[in-house]
């Protein structure tokens, strides 16, 4: 859905909640082929029996993409994804479990470039215990009305 949305149209607190998605044994496979991370807290079950966690985790990068991708349902054609900051794994994500996405709209300000203001989104990722897994602030790069 393309929705324009310029600076002005930005609410400080707003916020929007994704719905959940299972994290499973092939995302993480398909994600270690992508990235060439096979370490064995991703891949080894029989190690990891041995460690901490005793399971395999999800990598953190596979978590902060697939959220990502979850909040990207409405497009803002006034709007450019300008980075993440503050980027956290707080807790593991294993095999099976449930992650959804809160963003909410936490800071605006002028940017340099003549007709633009940055946006700052806190992403955080929740599992099905509502444990915070994943946190990081969202930067856009968006266009101003006048």
């Amino acid at each position: 859905m393309i929705q324009s949305q310029f600076l002005e149209d930005y609410v400080i607190g707003a916020s929007r909640e994704t719905m959940g998605r299972t994290i499973t044994e092939t995302d993480i496979v398909l994600h270690a082929g992508q990235t060439g991370d096979f370490y064995p807290h991703h891949m080894d079950a029989e190690w990891c029996k041995t460690q901490d966690f005793k399971q395999r985790i999800a990598h953190g990068t596979l978590i902060f993409s697939v959220a990502v991708g979850m909040t990207a349902g409405a497009i803002n054609p006034e709007a450019f994804s300008y980075g993440y900051d503050r980027l956290r794994f707080i807790k593991p994500v294993f095999i099976g479990d449930t992650i959804r996405v809160r963003v909410t709209i936490k800071e605006k300000r002028e940017h340099k470039k003549p007709g633009f203001g940055v946006v700052s989104e806190l992403l955080e990722v929740f599992n099905q215990h509502q444990e915070t897994v994943l946190a990081c602030e969202h930067l856009l790069l968006v266009r101003k009305k006048s």
